[in-house]
């Protein structure tokens, strides 16, 4: 067989390459230091970590710091590096088979199965859309006094910043989003100096307590920080950017593309790692450690961060990161929309339409709900999104998990025993820590 036919699907549509036009657009080097060559590859990891940093984790890692210190720091260290791991799954798939995980279940489920993948992943893309809706609305309310309900419309609008992204290429895409994470990284490094969180607190959190489990409510928002760490969809998109690259198409060429993917990836995501603590960390220092431990909403910390910490800026730093986190994930959704809708159904449609048919499903809810229950009920549709984020994951990471390990489908990059291992051992967690929470939920 040739190397740059490795795989094998039971209804192969190799004619049909990930993003079409944009598959192997941006070059790289074939030679020089491993810096200079990992240079190239810099930008997916990126924009994936978009998605792990984004509105919804705000929402959560606020509550759990508030209401619990810094005990679920061990949450967010244990699901960044679950993350680390499937991305870079979705990475080898994608390099290896030339098949993003929506055309690789398409090809390989029969088509009612893959029409539940589908619907599952939609549902995940609405939820987390529904939560940059949210939190881009807020950010614009807290900044410039725009009503709830006006600035989820307003949302809408981005559709254009994203088209006028890609015309310019994709490279500057990544580099619209790559500064905006420099926006939320400064803003973050600044608030946590001046909250001066205790060294030794913070370090005992990320060691996990039984507490996590058999606290119901630290369960639920566990299962949210996950939810929202843990992107399902990000593993859709990832598998299809990382062939934007021009690497060579061949076993060679493949394999170092994988190193390369991978370890753009995992420095993208201790930079998410980064961001999820400092959250959390800045929460518990400055909410959990005055006693307020009923803050869960997003403009609560805004309108309390700059008393309690006697410093005018800091609830300034912290809406311009949330804009500019809101701001940035609507790249990801329209990129992985586009991805997942032509994966599972060959349905193309215009960039434009797609991303306003998302966005308009997010914003519905959000208007609705502002009308009736006023902000507070916003902000646990904030939280609820997350951990319907978490119940989708399941429907992504198995497919993922069973692709790599399948020798006839990823030829000689099939991953290594270990790691299949430790792959399903991260689906089953996943898998278990869901039904505990659907059973906790509906018994109350």
């Amino acid at each position: 067989m040739p190397h740059d036919r490795t795989w094998r699907f039971s209804r192969g549509t190799q004619d049909a390459p990930s993003l079409g036009g944009l598959n192997g657009s941006v070059p790289v080097r074939a030679d020089g230091t491993w810096l200079r060559r990992l240079l190239g590859f810099l930008g997916p990891g990126y924009m994936v970590s978009v998605g792990y940093m984004d509105p919804g984790n705000w929402a959560t890692d606020i509550a759990g710091g508030a209401q619990f210190g810094y005990a679920l720091l061990a949450v967010i260290l244990l699901s960044n590096l679950m993350a680390i791991v499937l991305q870079a799954l979705a990475v080898r798939l994608g390099i290896a088979t030339g098949r993003d995980l929506a055309q690789a279940c398409r090809d390989a489920y029969p088509r009612p199965v893959g029409i539940l993948l589908w619907l599952a992943c939609e549902a995940a893309i609405i939820a987390c859309d529904l939560a940059e809706v949210i939190g881009t609305a807020i950010a614009l309310k807290l900044l410039f006094g725009i009503p709830l309900i006006l600035g989820a419309v307003i949302t809408a609008l981005d559709v254009f910043v994203v088209l006028l992204l890609l015309r310019r290429g994709f490279r500057a895409l990544e580099a619209f989003v790559m500064g905006l994470l420099a926006v939320i990284f400064v803003c973050f490094g600044v608030q946590i100096a001046l909250a001066a969180p205790p060294i030794q607190a913070v370090l005992s959190g990320f060691l996990p307590t039984t507490r996590i489990v058999t606290d119901p409510a630290a369960l639920y928002i566990a299962i949210g920080i996950i939810g929202a760490t843990v992107m399902p969809h990000n593993l859709y998109l990832h598998s299809a950017i990382v062939q934007t690259r021009a690497y060579p198409r061949d076993l060679e060429g493949r394999r170092a593309a994988i190193r390369f993917a991978v370890a753009d990836s995992t420095i993208a995501l201790m930079l998410a790692l980064f961001v999820n603590a400092a959250i959390l960390i800045l929460a518990a220092a400055v909410f959990h450690g005055a006693g307020r431990t009923e803050v869960q909403e997003i403009e609560q910390a805004f309108e309390l961060l700059s008393p309690l910490l006697g410093v005018g800026i800091a609830s300034t730093l912290f809406a311009v990161a949330l804009l500019a986190s809101g701001l940035n994930s609507t790249v990801t959704a329209t990129l992985a929309g586009q991805i997942v809708m032509e994966g599972f159904l060959r349905l193309r449609i215009p960039d434009w339409a797609r991303r306003l048919i998302t966005r308009g499903l997010a914003i519905v809810p959000v208007v609705i709900v502002t009308a009736l229950y006023g902000d507070q009920g916003t902000a646990r549709l904030l939280v609820l999104s997350q951990v319907v984020l978490s119940m989708q994951l399941p429907f992504a990471v198995i497919p993922l998990v069973r692709f790599v390990s399948d020798p006839a489908k990823m030829g000689a990059l099939v991953v290594p025993a270990w790691l299949k291992l430790l792959s399903w051992a991260i689906a089953a967690v996943i898998v278990v820590l869901n039904v505990k929470l659907l059973f906790d939920t509906l018994g109350g």
